[in-house]
């Protein structure tokens, strides 16, 4: 069953841990409301533009380069 994760939202780390998680996607309602209304449609592309940055940005401080080597082991220290 596809897990949509749609609460809480703010940064591409929230993307990137939703993702790793297991969600197949994550809705971002709240900050494309605030660029719209800040904005208008400039506003919510420089929204979207910049969570998007973000998570590119933590995927690649993580050495993950594609969404699909998301995992949840990424998100916590492995006991050996």
């Amino acid at each position: 069953m596809p897990v949509l994760f749609d609460s809480g939202i703010r940064t591409g780390a929230d993307i990137m841990k939703a993702l790793a998680l297991g969600a197949r996607a994550a809705l971002v309602g709240r900050p494309y409301v605030y660029g719209l209304a800040l904005g208008g449609e400039a506003g919510v592309r420089a929204v979207l533009r910049g969570l998007l940055a973000e998570l590119d940005l933590n995927m690649a401080l993580s050495g993950i380069a594609r969404v699909a080597e998301l995992s949840e082991e990424l998100l916590a220290p492995q006991n050996d």
